[in-house]
């Protein structure tokens, strides 16, 4: 079995997933913040179609599955960069 990737690890390749599946151009993986808040203005200003993708993004580099998980859960988990990485190493 791999090892299990490190919290920082995840937050790297996360940003990088972030920048290049969601083809942002104006911001680079190493200007993100790891407290970034993903989605409205304040934030890196995502939409509800970023937040299909990183579903995507989610099940394709770290097997986890959201298909069932309910809106409330699923605000909590997308709040920011660094609470998503979070999610991603205590459940991949």
């Amino acid at each position: 079995m791999a090892d299990k990737q490190s919290l920082e690890e995840i937050r790297e390749q996360l940003k990088q997933s972030l920048v290049e599946e969601l083809s942002l151009e104006d911001i680079t993986p190493e200007e993100m913040k790891d407290d970034e808040i993903l989605f409205g203005e304040e934030g890196i200003g995502l939409d509800s179609l970023d937040a299909v993708e990183i579903v995507l993004i989610l099940q394709q580099n770290w097997g986890i599955d959201l298909a069932d998980m309910d809106m409330e859960k699923g605000k909590e988990i997308f709040a920011s960069l660094d609470v998503l990485a979070q999610y991603i190493y205590d459940n991949a």
